[in-house]
């Protein structure tokens, strides 16, 4: 099951992706996809109804929104594959590198992306976010970690490189601007899905600058999930981000960071693609 959320922004409703062109509203069962309402039971109750007999939405004029409203936190994982830290220059990490991003600049998967004032060095991201959907902390195996997952959505994890790296070096400083994580098109549910070997991309005006597979990651979902969880406690709704694979801005000779104008494209293997486009930052 594919389920999200869909509407004007602050007027999103629950639905239930039946394709890329058509949902089911779900607003009768539930009052919204949140760590209220999974912790409620939200995605059992909904499950168990009968769709079919529920309205249908045409998505085609519609804005999807972020599949989870007002996700308590957004965990990042830094340098988890491995050509990208090597892109990076940087020794590949033994243990996962936590940051976060703040969780208001999630928006939804074909939203606007803001380029910060002045910034020169706005990159792009693709990477699988996980969507926790039980709370858990001090997982005692991974196996159990992973019980906790409602299921897998994409994320551009979009950075101000200057902000990150050369204003103090603490990361979270270039990842939380306003619409820095359009997050989307849905949350995949269905546990065939294998997290780690999914093609995920992202390209340019057309060009790709982003190729590569799940398998290139470092430290495995499962493995991220349980390391999370004994350093924070995890609720539903949280999101956590396993990091990109080679192919950024900051890596290429000449860098190629991105402009207002440009239209960035996400595509992850067996969920979907998010497409935003940049521009100037809504000053008022």
């Amino acid at each position: 099951m594919r389920i999200g959320r869909v509407g004007n922004t602050g007027h999103e409703k629950p639905v239930v992706f039946v394709d890329d062109k058509t949902a089911v509203a779900v607003d009768s069962i539930i009052s919204d996809w949140s760590r209220e309402t999974l912790e409620s039971g939200a995605l059992e109750s909904v499950k168990a109804a009968s769709l079919e007999s529920l309205p249908t939405i045409d998505l085609t004029d519609v804005r999807i929104g972020a599949p989870v409203a007002r996700p308590t936190k957004v965990v990042c994982i830094g340098l988890n594959y491995r050509k990208h830290a090597a892109e990076t220059g940087a020794t590949p990490p033994t243990e996962p590198v936590i940051f976060m991003k703040a969780p208001d600049c999630v928006v939804g998967p074909n939203d606007d992306i803001e380029i910060p004032p002045g910034s020169e060095k706005t990159d792009y991201e693709v990477e699988l976010a996980i969507v926790i959907g039980s709370r858990l902390r001090y997982a005692t195996s991974q196996e159990k970690a992973m019980k906790a997952v409602l299921g897998y959505t994409i994320s551009q994890d979009v950075s101000e490189r200057h902000w990150q790296i050369e204003r103090g070096g603490q990361w979270d400083k270039g990842k939380a601007f306003p619409t820095f994580n359009p997050c989307g098109p849905w949350i995949e549910t269905d546990t065939s899905f294998d997290p780690q070997n999914q093609v995920l991309s992202c390209s340019v005006n057309g060009e790709s600058r982003q190729d590569s597979n799940t398998n290139d990651m470092i430290f495995t979902v499962a493995e991220i999930v349980h390391y999370v969880s004994q350093c924070m406690e995890l609720f539903p709704g949280d999101i956590i981000n396993t990091g990109t694979p080679a192919g950024v801005a900051m890596g290429m000779n000449p860098t190629q960071y991105l402009v207002a104008g440009d239209v960035v494209e996400t595509t992850i293997e067996g969920i979907g693609t998010i497409r935003s486009t940049c521009v100037e930052a809504n000053l008022s």
